[in-house]
């Protein structure tokens, strides 16, 4: 049968892909067609995304792609990063450029908040575990500070729903980004207005309908299609959260284990999937939370600091290498620097912030722990990959205890997935066998909630199938020799960075 083309945008928090998949009715092929640079830009003390310039990258996107499969295109979908969001005006105009979730006011008024309804109060309510980067607390900044955006605001959508409304004209919030604000009540789907009104105090007036994964939003309007020169097609909502998307599109068949995913990019992300939204106070205290999930699952996870530390400590080589260094040379280093030197905690609010010289932050973090500090690009690079295999032992540990399961098999996707040394380290760390790949689940997701939307395929599990037969998964075993010595540097680990927690 002949192929047919969905085309799938993927925005991440450092960067973004246009992609069309092949399908041919029993598996596919991605096929990236433009690449793009997402740089958030400062611009009187606030940190913002630069949303017109990524808007204008969504059309090249679209350009590209209708360029070399002309009009043999279904439909379009669209995921991103979650948190954040921006607002519409009565005229339907952006009112300004969202901010980031990393700037630094923002991250400012989490225990103002706390003053008003306590942290458990908010878990109880939406389901969501808190961080400071939560759109609930860019809200309350805008309110608290008396930005001009809140006051004018018509229409509260999220950033890939803005991105929909200017493709389409169609004003919604997709189900699984709403999850991610801490203001959406998971058990009933639907907007929590002791939240979002008696607290805040804002009205529910300027939020959408929300809709489901998988809905069809409209058709790219004429004035956009005609700019464009493409024939209108169908925009589809996938789930246009990243993570969720990305646990969509991983290949997995049941195997009669119990498996914990890994979506591990800027951000990393430890996920279970369950039935129903988990909320009690084991789970809060805890540090997990809910995130919604396609076809009404719901997804246990807890978000970690992922490869951030490193990307920000890259941007520093290549200023102090040149432009061209890049992650093979990372990669070729690494293993020969000697191992457990230097313990981090890398969720600690250290390396929340974009910093000038985030090696020196790392250095300065072990420094005032009384540890040797790394100096190399190599021995930086090794402690920040020991120490995030820590974190993820810490994490599906945790899980482990809170789901009362053993945890049978871990798949990992993402950037992160690429390192096979260091999912080897996962596995010999945890002593739980270990799938890799492939890289591109959140595309993959994206298109299966295409497929569905297009009535290629009936459900998810169905798409993960094909998922499957699409895909390269590389396996790897523990290594139970090499567990001992993980064994032991992990205890010093908890040691030395959570000495007042664990005796």
């Amino acid at each position: 049968m002949s192929k047919k083309n969905f085309l799938i945008f993927d925005f991440g928090a450092s960067n973004g892909r246009a992609s069309v998949g092949n399908f041919d009715g029993n598996r596919f092929e991605i096929d990236i067609v433009y690449r793009f640079d997402n740089n958030p830009v400062y611009a009187t003390g606030t940190l913002y995304w630069d949303f017109l310039r990524l808007y204008g990258e969504l059309k090249n996107g679209i350009t590209m792609a209708f360029k070399k499969y002309g009009s043999n295109i279904i439909s379009l979908g669209i995921d991103t990063w979650g948190c954040d969001f921006g607002f519409i005006d009565r005229n339907g105009k952006l009112i300004s450029n969202p901010i980031h979730y990393r700037d630094v006011k923002r991250n400012s008024v989490c225990q103002d908040l706390f003053k008003i309804i306590p942290e458990e109060e908010i878990f109880s309510l939406s389901g969501s575990p808190l961080f400071t980067v939560n759109s609930v607390f860019n809200l309350f900044a805008l309110k608290k500070f008396d930005f001009l955006e809140l006051r004018t605001a018509y229409k509260y959508l999220m950033i890939p729903d803005l991105f929909n409304y200017f493709l389409t004209g169609a004003a919604f919030n997709e189900y699984t980004d709403a999850a991610t604000t801490c203001m959406c009540n998971q058990v009933e789907k639907k907007w929590e207005s002791k939240i979002i009104t008696d607290v805040i105090g804002v009205t529910l007036d300027i939020f959408c309908e929300i809709v489901q994964p998988g809905t069809i939003i409209g058709m790219i309007k004429d004035d956009v299609a005609k700019e464009l020169e493409i024939k209108p097609i169908n925009v589809v909502a996938p789930s246009t959260h990243d993570t969720p998307s990305a646990i969509a599109g991983t290949p997995v068949i049941d195997k009669g284990k119990k498996i914990a995913f890994i979506s591990l990019g800027t951000w990393g992300v430890v996920i279970s999937e369950t039935n129903k939204p988990l909320i009690n106070s084991e789970i809060f205290k805890s540090g997990f939370g809910n995130e919604a999930g396609v076809e009404n699952t719901n997804l246990i996870y807890k978000d970690i600091t992922g490869l951030w530390i490193i990307q920000q400590c890259m941007l520093t080589w290549k200023k102090e290498k040149d432009s061209n260094f890049g992650w093979n040379d990372i990669d070729n280093l690494y293993p020969k620097a000697d191992r457990f030197m230097s313990f981090i905690d890398v969720d600690d609010p250290t390396f929340v912030l974009a910093s000038s010289d985030m090696t020196e932050t790392v250095k300065s973090y072990c420094r005032k722990k009384g540890q040797r500090a790394p100096e190399t690009i190599a021995e930086i690079s090794r402690c920040l990959y020991e120490n995030l295999v820590f974190k993820i032992r810490q994490n599906i540990e945790t899980l482990q205890k809170i789901k009362g399961e053993e945890i049978g098999l871990i798949h990992i996707s993402g950037g992160g997935s690429k390192n096979s040394l260091f999912c080897q380290w996962i596995s010999n760390c945890l002593g739980i066998p270990l799938d890799s790949g492939p890289v591109e689940t959140t595309s993959i997701g994206n298109m299966i909630m295409q497929l569905k939307a297009a009535g290629e395929i009936k459900s998810l599990k169905e798409g993960r199938q094909i998922s499957y037969n699409s895909s390269i998964v590389i396996h790897f075993e523990p290594d139970l020799k090499q567990k001992d010595i993980w064994d032991e540097a992990y205890n010093t680990y908890l040691n030395v960075i959570f000495r007042n927690i664990y005796k």
